[in-house]
């Protein structure tokens, strides 16, 4: 994708929102969707605002949409997603980068970056949309199931098996029913 949507900084107007629509083309699509190894991206929206924040600092806050096609990670098949997302990025002048060599703490509100020569919505629109993809996407309807293993004789271990108070409710059970004798 081509910088050509990035706005510079010093000449975005301070006393008015600068608007912004982004809606790439089938080629970019693709592109993308390969990028974020998914395997369809149908739509894709990014619409919305800069403005002043203060003096130095600036805000971006835009709606978020796309259609996305991933592999379930049970079957496989392709599970289709709706993402709708209100994304909101600050651009605070002064702000030391996270790649220099100097030492910083992490900020608490991870919407905020340091404030370069321009503000690129397509770069916040690729952030925002790895962002929001489904970790596992599943079809619905399907789970994962339970898959159980073990060498010949010997019994296999269940997932209930593994539960830390399940032994001591078994325990209590017996305690329970040999002070009844």
């Amino acid at each position: 994708m081509s910088e050509s949507t990035a706005f510079r900084v010093a000449d975005l107007p301070q006393n008015r929102a600068t608007t912004f629509e982004l809606r790439p083309d089938v080629d970019v699509l693709k592109a993308l969707a390969q990028d974020l190894g998914v395997d369809d991206l149908r739509k894709l929206r990014f619409a919305g605002e800069i403005r002043a924040l203060g003096k130095r600092d600036w805000e971006l806050v835009g709606d978020l949409g796309a259609t996305v096609v991933q592999p379930c990670v049970v079957t496989l098949d392709p599970v289709t997603t709706r993402i709708d997302q209100k994304v909101r990025r600050s651009f605070i002048a002064g702000m030391v980068h996270p790649d220099s060599e100097e030492e910083v703490e992490m900020p608490e509100d991870d919407t905020s970056e340091p404030l370069g020569s321009h503000i690129s919505p397509q770069e916040v629109m690729v952030e925002s949309l790895a962002l929001a993809l489904p970790q596992y996407p599943r079809k619905d309807g399907v789970s994962l199931g339970e898959s159980v293993h073990a060498e010949p004789g010997v019994a296999p271990m269940r997932d209930e098996d593994t539960r830390p108070f399940a032994g001591l409710a078994a325990l209590r059970d017996q305690l329970d029913g040999g002070s009844e004798d």
